[in-house]
């Protein structure tokens, strides 16, 4: 066996396990209701509490439409195929937030979770500008100022994920301002950074780069400057926008759709992409070619190179199987990512992007509720001030009295992801029951995948009065 299949033979135990079955929330809620747990919690609620808040972080924002965000994010995987970035851009005034899910292992959402910011921030910078940072010496991380950032590239692949950075930057910089589309430039991001990455594979193989080739991932990125919120997604996390009408209901606005075989409009694309013979075989059992669950992604080059290219070059360590049947004219999956344009109002209050792992357990309007809830009741987990100006007793006592009622709803987490999921595992009609949310997090590694799925969150909350007094 060469050298280099011995490497791979991890990643291809990731990759047969997707082709076999990608089951999603039916699996999870099938098993859920079979699964019966028994004896006392195995985990105590301290326990619980240092589980769900491990990997919680929370941004404040001095200035600008976005007061703060929570992120968090739980794994099923080991290790977790999900992967979060939130930055700021350091030459315009955006801000990047992005939830990518993985699969067939890490490596691929790692990667672009990184690479993809990097991408975005640098094509918003006006091309005389951006040609002036480049000539300064400018790498692809000075471009954005990443929050809760601890990890970077290895020397290996950084030296060539920069030299693709320097030419695709390099090239923006022979573009127009006055051409300038938000759209063309999140589409242009998405597809340059996966066409990057195919030729890194095919041009220096080695165990990275082919690790990366061979896994995949889903995105959804929003980019906020302003009242102007953009969301590019490709494949199945979603965005869901909360905002609250002049009565005090909450409404869930989806701003994303996702790409698999339940997207009607999705299906009709691809079908029309390839022949008429193909039409029984381009999706079978709701698969990509029977196996795949999203029908775009990023990487997932085994459902894009030539049949050549896998013949040649990826067949030889990973065998014939890597070629899915019916691979009759690539490629069948593509990056490029659906584009929302939304502008916000003082009614929109927060934004909650997440990958399946969420939307497996709960609907956008439950989620909606869920923070709306926590933002209200999070105001009391703050120390009572009373205002500087002179008080009477009888208003000091209505805003006792009002205080009293509010801690009734007082947040268990101050993080609001952790709060969705706590409630994602544990939630029942009467509340969070700790006895499921312990055994949820108890789980054996070899089975807690059938249960649930990674989860990551981020929500994203919005300034209301910098909404109301900004232009549009």
């Amino acid at each position: 066996m060469p050298a280099l299949a011995q490497k791979l033979l991890v990643l291809r135990s990731h990759l047969l396990p997707l082709v076999a079955g990608h089951q999603r929330s039916s699996s999870f809620h099938q098993a859920a209701a079979r699964y019966r747990p028994s004896g006392p919690p195995k985990l105590s609620p301290y326990d619980v509490n240092c589980i769900l808040r491990g990997n919680e972080h929370t941004q404040e924002f001095g200035s600008g439409s976005v007061k703060c965000y929570d992120t968090n994010q739980l794994a099923s995987n080991s290790p977790i195929e999900d992967s979060r970035t939130e930055g700021s851009c350091v030459h315009t005034s955006g801000l990047l937030l992005g939830i990518f899910d993985g699969h067939a292992g890490p490596a691929c959402s790692q990667v672009i979770s990184k690479r993809l910011m990097r991408y975005l921030a640098a094509s918003l910078v006006p091309p005389d500008d951006l040609k002036t940072h480049l000539q300064n010496g400018a790498q692809s991380q000075s471009f954005v100022d990443c929050h809760n950032d601890k990890l970077e590239f290895v020397s290996e692949i950084k030296d060539i994920y920069e030299r693709s950075f320097e030419i695709f930057a390099n090239e923006l910089t022979n573009t127009t301002l006055a051409g300038f589309q938000m759209h063309q430039v999140l589409e242009n991001a998405f597809l340059r950074l996966d066409q990057d990455l195919s030729r890194e594979a095919l041009e220096s193989p080695s165990i990275r780069t082919m690790s990366v080739a061979m896994s995949g991932a889903v995105a959804v990125v929003a980019h906020i400057d302003g009242p102007h919120l953009h969301i590019a997604s490709t494949g199945d996390c979603s965005a869901v926008l909360g905002t609250v009408t002049d009565t005090g209901q909450w409404i869930a606005k989806k701003l994303t759709n996702e790409h698999n075989s339940d997207n009607v409009g999705e299906v009709r694309r691809l079908l029309n992409e390839h022949p008429a013979t193909e039409r029984d075989t381009v999706i079978r059992g709701e698969r990509l070619l029977g196996q795949l669950a999203p029908l775009r992604a990023l990487g997932d080059f085994r459902y894009k190179w030539t049949r050549e290219q896998l013949e040649q070059l990826v067949v030889p360590q990973f065998g014939e199987h890597v070629i899915a049947p019916y691979y009759l004219t690539p490629p069948y999956l593509t990056a490029c990512p659906e584009i929302t344009h939304h502008i916000l109002t003082p009614r929109d209050k927060f934004l909650i992007l997440a990958s399946d792992g969420l939307w497996d357990t709960m609907s956008p309007m439950q989620t909606v509720h869920l923070v709306g809830e926590h933002m209200y009741g999070k105001a009391f987990l703050q120390p009572l001030k009373l205002p500087k100006h002179d008080i009477t007793f009888d208003e000091i006592s209505q805003m006792l009295s009002t205080r009293k009622a509010g801690l009734q709803k007082k947040p268990l987490d101050r993080n609001a992801a952790t709060h969705l999921i706590r409630n994602a595992l544990g939630g029942t009609e009467y509340g969070v029951e700790h006895s499921k949310l312990s055994h949820m997090l108890s789980l054996p590694q070899d089975i807690v995948r059938l249960f649930r799925d990674d989860i990551t969150i981020t929500v994203v909350y919005f300034d209301s009065e910098y909404l109301r007094n900004c232009p549009t």
